[in-house]
């Protein structure tokens, strides 16, 4: 495979539950070793996505491709040769750690033989050799990610694909989490990642699309993304109801800017933005900081993470 070859391709592909669209004429590619983030918040669309992308759910119209085969049509090809690690750990309670990879590696016909050396390295490389033989049901939330992690690369996959994969852990494991996928991207495996957590895509991903609503809203790498619609800076403040519209007036025919009840974010392409806007308001609760990809996500929908349903 060359470097810049087309790994998954959707191709204006929508899938509705009756009346809703949860997935609307969605086209974009992922390159090979490429780390992709599709970002958005619960309801976007992102994990009807995956499930077209590995076989579980049809689109209503479009096609995917994943490594040249049809998603729909080839789907037990297709899972062959991906990893999927779902929100939901779908281990198995009862059996321990090492036999829950075993009995998965026999899935992919892999004999024991071979899978139990693979299953070993694996569990070395997520930090669990000491775990091997704990029954699951006694691992804590984040080492069952781990194991599902495992389990997801088993069969040495070409696809890694991660729904939400750090949701509800706690930040010191998150940011082991990131170390591990780091790794495995500079081994040059192509991972596709969805998340909420707008710095784990700003992080991680090499390009990443926001998702609102069923529709991709814009496509890019994340640096890329906040120098175009927001800037390098970011000007937050809180203020009073009642002083809001009156601070408003001041810096709306020069600033970008979103508000919100009692807080405003001023957009500021460059430094000297931010100063000159210091120069004009007065308000409580000011702070400068950099511009980072939720700032994209509320220029884009208008709305925050916070605030979507």
């Amino acid at each position: 495979m060359s470097q810049h070859e087309i790994i998954v391709e959707v191709k204006n592909v929508t899938r509705k539950y009756g009346s809703r669209t949860a997935v609307d004429r969605l086209d974009f590619i992922i390159r090979k070793g490429e780390f992709f983030g599709l970002l958005g918040p619960n309801g976007a669309g992102k994990t009807s996505l995956l499930k077209m992308l590995f076989g579980a759910l049809r689109p209503n119209s479009g096609q995917i491709l994943v490594l040249g085969l049809d998603a729909q049509r080839q789907s037990r090809e297709v899972k062959k040769r991906i990893g999927v690690v779902t929100q939901e750990d779908w281990l198995d309670p009862d059996l321990s750690v090492i036999e829950n990879l075993l009995i998965y590696a026999r899935y992919f016909g892999i004999d024991e033989n071979k899978a139990y050396p693979r299953a070993r390295e694996l569990l070395r490389f997520l930090q669990m050799e000491d775990r091997t033989d704990d029954i699951v049901e006694s691992l804590s939330g984040g080492m069952k990610r781990r194991v599902s992690i495992a389990r997801a690369l088993i069969h040495t996959p070409q696809v890694l694909i991660l729904d939400e994969p750090t949701t509800g852990l706690d930040p010191q494991a998150r940011i082991w989490l990131w170390s591990r996928l780091e790794e495995l991207k500079s081994e040059g495996l192509t991972i596709l990642l969805t998340t909420h957590y707008m710095d784990e895509a700003e992080r991680l991903c090499d390009r990443v699309a926001i998702m609102d609503r069923g529709e991709m809203k814009c496509i890019g790498h994340p640096a890329e993304l906040i120098s175009l619609y927001v800037g390098s800076e970011v000007l937050e403040f809180r203020c009073r109801p009642v002083e809001q519209d009156y601070l408003l007036m001041r810096v709306k025919d020069k600033y970008d800017f979103q508000s919100f009840p009692g807080h405003v974010r001023l957009f500021a392409k460059a430094g000297s933005e931010v100063k000159n806007a210091l120069s004009i308001l007065s308000a409580e609760d000011m702070r400068i900081r950099r511009a980072n990809l939720e700032d994209v996500f509320i220029r884009i929908t208008g709305y925050g993470l916070d605030d979507a349903t």
